[in-house]
């Protein structure tokens, strides 16, 4: 396998775990070489240039070099802009770095979905909301090749705001007559509104929150992510 060189690449850190006694393996969403494992040498050393660079949810400039499917980080530099993550708004940053560790696969450059990444963290860090989650599933789910079908039903046709559906994973929307007979029941205008990013109607919000929830649920084979578990168990306290 040739070795490379990859240097002055955009990127955030996404996860870090530690690797002998003074190292670090870190995951970065890097803009066009996707998600990359890299081994930070030394990063847990007191003195290490690394540690107050190889930050969650701050933008990096990052340099790395080698081959195989861990290759060694040889440099990192803050680029600043970003106000760190507080409150629910922190929550919400480690459950879009679930997203990206748990569907995005390693070394597919996702361009778009990084640059709306950093528009969510900015829109974040901003005042947390929770549609700002529900357009970056969708837009996560797209990218992956997993698109949810929104302004047309299952059978084609135009979706309407007045109609009410039922919505099946990976078939899309199905008109029914009457409205609230299935778990993932749906209004027309919620689809809607979630196509064109506007859920600003709480009705919609509330919807698109289980379609979201229910989709991701199906495409990470049922798994509970973290972060949502332990957002849930603090707003229970």
């Amino acid at each position: 396998m040739q070795r490379h060189r990859v240097d002055g690449q955009p990127a955030f850190m996404l996860h870090a775990y530690p690797y002998s006694e003074t190292s670090l393996i870190v995951d970065v969403f890097s803009r066009d070489f996707g998600r990359v494992a890299l081994l930070a040498r030394g990063a847990r050393r007191p003195r290490s240039a690394l540690r107050g660079v190889l930050l969650a949810f701050q933008p990096l400039e990052v340099a790395w070099a080698g081959k195989g499917e861990v290759q060694t980080l040889m440099r990192a530099e803050w680029q600043g802009g970003q106000p760190l993550l507080g409150g629910p708004a922190l929550f919400f940053g480690y459950y879009l770095n679930e997203l990206l560790m748990h569907l995005l696969p390693r070394e597919d450059a996702h361009v778009h979905l990084f640059s709306t990444y950093a528009e969510t963290l900015r829109r974040l860090a901003a005042g947390a909301h929770e549609a700002d989650l529900r357009c970056f599933e969708r837009l996560l789910l797209q990218e992956l090749g997993y698109g949810l079908l929104l302004d047309r039903d299952s059978e084609g046709r135009t979706v309407t705001a007045d109609a009410h559906y039922v919505y099946e994973i990976e078939r899309g929307p199905l008109l029914v007559t009457l409205p609230g007979t299935s778990a993932l029941a749906v209004s027309g205008r919620t689809l809607l509104d979630l196509a064109r990013n506007d859920l600003s109607d709480p009705c919609s919000l509330s919807e698109a929150k289980l379609l979201m929830r229910t989709a991701i649920a199906h495409y990470t084979g049922g798994r509970m992510l973290a972060s949502r578990r332990i957002f849930r168990e603090l707003r229970e306290l």
